[in-house]
């Protein structure tokens, strides 16, 4: 390959996080291995060296992070996670991510999982239980609310991929929360043994040598838990302009079914799990209202110390910015 070709980072940063160059694998898509057309991890394997061969060649990339490999239905496309602490088998098994770790980091590569903390699968055994009734040990595991009178769910929340954000479980009379698909119900982080639950999921792969964590929808964790209604947005608002109308949850301002300020502590709480093994720390930001406060949000995030090492939003993806 031309030297011009080549990815470098600065060396002149204190922490490697700060000028590494990250290269993003989705695994079922990268590499077959098997001939089962299913990338997989040992496919990732073989092609390390195209990505860094530890001697000067290859791409130079220094971190991959890995799009979900976790057991899944795949009703978001791996997002959707039913185990945390193993691998779908279309990818490969534990003892194929310890040897690509040992063979990554033969190489200076660091690895960045992604973990989706906010929601589960609906298959997760922790949500097969919670959905039974109202008293089981997972009861309080997931978000769960009471129809109105009429039947009708909570309260006026949105999901970002379309509908309300709640669906009825008929077995325990209650509706459910996900922000996101319904096969994608959001866990309680108010409850200290889902944070528990979930510090012990970022130990476990922290100690089969991940280096650091990518945290899916990360301002998404909290939620008012009065349940009011979301504002309805002024029609001239910046997000409506940028031409999102076309998805009904654009016409409100998210204020109480995403980043309440209790979300920081939660990140907090992370961030000292993290800091058990070193590990680094990349949050995606979810839009707020308007370029400026999603900044300010992101920058809230990123608190020295307490919040996460990196983050990032997609919507300066669709912002017209001049310089």
């Amino acid at each position: 390959m031309q030297e011009s070709l080549k990815l470098k980072s600065s060396p002149l940063s204190e922490n490697w996080w700060e000028s590494a160059v990250f290269y993003q694998i989705y695994p079922r898509s990268f590499k077959d291995s098997n001939n089962d057309g299913i990338g997989d991890l040992a496919g990732v394997i073989e092609k390390l060296d195209h990505l860094n061969d530890g001697k000067g060649g290859g791409l130079g990339i220094d971190a991959i992070w890995f799009s979900p490999f976790f057991p899944s239905p795949q009703a978001d496309f791996g997002y959707d996670v039913s185990d945390y602490c193993n691998i779908d088998s279309d990818y490969g098994t534990l003892e194929d991510f310890d040897q690509l770790v040992e063979e990554s980091h033969r190489r200076g590569i660091k690895i960045v999982l992604d973990l989706v903390l906010n929601h589960s699968s609906d298959q997760h055994k922790w949500f097969q239980e919670s959905r039974k009734n109202s008293t089981n040990s997972k009861a309080d595991w997931y978000v769960w609310a009471d129809p109105k009178p009429d039947g009708s769910p909570p309260n006026n929340w949105l999901a970002v991929f379309g509908g309300a954000a709640w669906t009825f479980e008929p077995q325990r009379g209650q509706y459910y929360l996900h922000n996101f698909l319904p096969e994608q119900p959001d866990l309680n982080w108010y409850n200290p043994e889902v944070r528990e639950a979930l510090a012990d999921v970022v130990r476990f792969w922290m100690k089969r040598g991940a280096d650091g964590f990518r945290l899916d929808t990360a301002n998404y964790y909290a939620y008012d838990r009065q349940l009011r209604d979301n504002p309805k947005r002024p029609g001239n608002s910046e997000l409506m302009e940028d031409g999102q109308e076309a998805n009904p949850l654009s016409q409100y301002i998210t204020k109480y079914s995403k980043d309440r300020p209790e979300n920081l502590e939660f990140i907090h709480f992370l961030r000292k799990i993290f800091n058990e093994n070193g590990a680094v720390s990349i949050g995606e930001i979810g839009s707020a209202e308007g370029l400026e406060s999603t900044l300010k949000l992101g920058t809230d995030y990123v608190k020295k110390g307490k919040g996460l090492h990196l983050a990032y939003t997609f919507s300066m993806l669709n912002k017209n910015m001049n310089a």
